[in-house]
């Protein structure tokens, strides 16, 4: 295929902020942007967004590319146009949307869903995990929130469809339990209730089970965990989390310590899922470091936040390699793109993590559903 246009715009995500568009041969794809933002994670713009919208828009062309491998080719020529040490400092959230642009671009050259041009005999669909409680820095607008980030509902059904919903309809019994239209950043409800009372809701809610997004670096300072009512060491944090995890039989535990803590990761209970995110960051030399560790057995790969899909890559196979259990995800600012689920499919994810209510998050649920059903 022959490149013959690239062009970039700023566009609005869903919380209203600005962020980056390109399009590849009249085929668009848009980058999310985070608000929680691991300490690690790759920058999203070079200088600015601007500066990337104006060099994007000044690439030559054309070039060409006939397969998902050759992306390596586009991460050589921007490294090297830019003089930089690696693509990614182009900016992650440019070079992903840049990517991305061309996949798409390359899948319509072929008569192909996007998806199978990365890999077409993907055969396993994801479990989806959906945010149907928020709080932390998701929800720092409301006055009253919890203090961990995000409650999560993982349903276990047939299909990818019947996991949809389930988990719809658990979170219409939760806005009827919590009596409340008000949501936060990533459609997730909003309540004043604290951190426990909503487990044991949770709980009690029939054919899903249950996580928290701890996002335990949010409220870590100088060596404590600041919750609302008491100070915990990081002693006491592990205890905390390990009875948390047997009290409410939690089976997904994200970022349960702070993103440096790398041994204190490993000494969490490993029953079920427990989960890198601003610990790892979508970085590979931070997983290995987790692998070696023994810090985690599933990982945060958000593809925005590395930037380059051909590493996006390599970290799955990698983590597939040490029985690392993937998910896929989503930002809390995000735009109508479903490339996500794509991409969970292609990449054979084990989750993918997108929400549960707004359009944004249901464009990427309906998109795997539409894939599942192609498929039948």
């Amino acid at each position: 295929m022959i490149i013959k246009e690239v062009r970039a715009r700023i566009i609005k995500d869903s919380r209203n902020e600005p962020t980056i568009e390109v399009s590849v041969n009249n085929q668009k794809a848009s980058s999310p942007s985070g608000k929680s933002k691991g300490k690690h994670e790759t920058p999203s713009y070079n200088f600015s967004l601007d500066w990337n919208v104006n060099v994007i828009n000044k690439l030559k062309i054309p070039f060409e590319i006939n397969s998902f491998n050759d992306l390596s080719k586009i991460e050589s020529l921007i490294k090297k146009k830019f003089n930089l040490k690696d693509a990614k400092q182009f900016g992650a959230n440019a070079l992903f949307a840049l990517e991305s642009a061309i996949l798409k671009a390359l899948a319509k050259e072929n008569k192909k869903e996007l998806w199978q041009v990365i890999n077409p005999n993907a055969k396993k669909f994801p479990i989806p995990v959906g945010n149907a409680i928020g709080g932390g820095l998701h929800s720092a607008k409301f006055k009253k929130h919890p203090v961990f980030q995000e409650f999560l509902l993982i349903p276990n059904e047939k299909s990818f469809k019947d996991n949809v919903k389930s988990m719809q309809d658990n979170y219409k019994t939760l806005k009827l339990i919590l009596n409340t239209k008000q949501v936060n950043d990533e459609g997730a409800l909003q309540c004043s209730l604290n951190d426990e009372e909503i487990l044991e809701i949770l709980s009690n809610l029939t054919n899903t089970r249950i996580g928290i997004d701890v996002a335990s670096s949010s409220f870590f300072k100088n060596g404590i965990y600041n919750y609302k009512d008491k100070q915990l060491d990081r002693e006491a944090q592990i205890h905390y989390m390990n009875s948390l995890i047997n009290d409410y039989d939690l089976f997904y535990l994200e970022d349960p310590l702070n993103e440096e803590d790398f041994l204190g990761f490993s000494k969490i209970v490993k029953k079920h899922l427990i989960i890198g995110d601003d610990l790892t960051t979508t970085n590979i030399r931070r997983l290995k470091k987790a692998i070696k560790m023994k810090s985690i057995n599933a990982m945060i790969i958000k593809p925005n936040q590395n930037g380059s899909l051909f590493e996006v890559a390599k970290i799955f196979k990698i983590c597939k390699k040490h029985k690392i259990k993937t998910i896929i995800s989503h930002r809390s600012g995000e735009t109508l793109d479903n490339a996500l689920a794509d991409y969970a499919f292609a990449f054979q994810a084990d989750f993918i993590k997108t929400g549960i209510a707004t359009k944004w998050r249901e464009v990427k649920l309906n998109r795997l559903i539409d894939i599942e059903k192609s498929l039948k």
